[in-house]
């Protein structure tokens, strides 16, 4: 995740602006691309041309098949998310796709790999230029889609489980829109731990889901307080608390948490409550913002983490151990990612909405709509 990718900086600029392609890295091709114009409502969200030209020396460049849709995203849409350059500028930090070309000095990778790609931003197009750095090679048996929902929501997951929240047997966990990306990770990586007790928010349509899935107590946080219920069937509280809301919600996983437990904040959803940015709703979140002191954390004897993959741009290797894990599991039939969705570049605001009204079981995916006849030779 150390830089952008080259085409992010083509569409960051208008189109007599684009860079012009490298020496040696063949014809500038135009290329469709999602563009956000500016902040604000779904429809800041456009299909564009851009061109980009061969990928530079210790590049590849991907033809992309799938990308995945995240809520930084919609974080970002409403200048929410601070890693995201000013628009107009392409978001997107994972896809999956083949291999089209090589630059210098990548003797890793080769035309014809199916990869999945991590970025800070800049992948939601049909051709995206990404240090091989970035790139993983794609397990075998994965389709695209699936390609695309593991990167962001699995590494999140399994880091702020096992890393930061160093998941034991018999543990207890409460995870908060579980029926999410990271939710829906974070419970397969629970089943690979022995006898976790898994309680789970969502909206009550979902709970069959949660349940078939493995979580034993889902509860409907839209017409119950969560933490009454957890208290109901564990009254010291839980092991661990994965908190991606903020506000006052992380000051309720905090007085949730049973002696040594741990409380790992890696959102603030809590921002999100209507199209456009919501200034009500920032203030509220910030005034109702959990803080604690270290002095006051000794009486507690309890832990408070922060995660943000987004910050994990130089750590190619931690980053790296941890997709060969989450790869491991995949080939052995322990994970899997859940897909909710398929949505063409063209319905874009459609696939943001169905996220942002949480409505989605599982991962919500874009494609770009290849040509069919490029389609069915990537295929074979």
């Amino acid at each position: 995740m150390s830089a952008e990718p080259a085409p992010a900086a083509a569409a960051a600029a208008p189109p007599e602006q684009a860079p012009e392609p490298p020496a040696g890295g063949g014809e500038a091709a135009e290329h469709r691309a999602l563009v956000l114009t500016g902040f604000g409502g779904y429809e800041k969200v456009k299909v564009q041309a851009r061109r980009g030209g061969g990928p530079r020396p210790g590049e590849v460049s991907v033809r992309v098949r799938a990308c995945g849709l995240n809520f930084a995203d919609l974080m970002a849409r409403q200048g929410l998310y601070d890693r995201l350059p000013p628009p107009p500028v392409c978001p997107g930090m994972e896809c999956a796709g083949t291999v089209r070309a090589i630059g210098d000095g990548v003797g890793d990778r080769q035309v014809g790999d199916k990869v999945m790609v991590l970025a800070r931003s800049g992948l939601w197009q049909e051709v995206v230029n990404v240090p091989a750095s970035q790139t993983f090679l794609m397990p075998e048996g994965m389709s695209f889609e699936e390609a695309a929902a593991l990167l962001v929501n699995y590494i999140t997951a399994y880091m702020i489980l096992f890393d930061f929240g160093n998941l034991r047997p018999n543990q207890s966990i409460l995870i908060h829109m579980a029926a999410g990306g990271v939710g829906t990770a974070a419970i397969q990586l629970c089943k690979t731990v022995e006898n976790v007790t898994i309680f789970g928010t969502a909206s009550a349509s979902k709970h069959e889901a949660l349940k078939e899935s493995g979580v034993a107590h889902p509860i409907d946080y839209r017409t119950m307080d969560y933490a009454e219920e957890v208290r109901k069937i564990s009254p010291k509280g839980v092991d661990i608390v994965l908190d991606p809301l903020g506000g006052s919600d992380t000051s309720k996983a905090f007085h949730l948490l049973k002696p040594m437990g741990k409380l790992i904040t890696y959102g603030v959803a809590n921002l999100l409550t209507g199209q456009k940015k919501n200034l009500m709703a920032m203030a509220k979140t910030w005034w109702n913002q959990f803080s604690i002191n270290a002095l006051q954390l000794l009486h507690h004897n309890k832990a408070v983490c922060g995660y943000h993959l987004g910050y994990m741009d130089e750590e190619h290797e931690l980053v790296g151990g941890v997709v060969a894990k989450l790869i491991n599991l995949y080939s052995q039939g322990k994970i899997k990612p859940k897909i909710d969705s398929v949505w063409p570049f063209d319905q874009v605001a459609d696939a943001m909405r169905q996220m942002q009204e949480k409505k989605n079981v599982g991962k919500v995916i874009l494609v770009p709509e290849a040509p069919k006849e490029e389609s069915k030779k990537e295929e074979n």
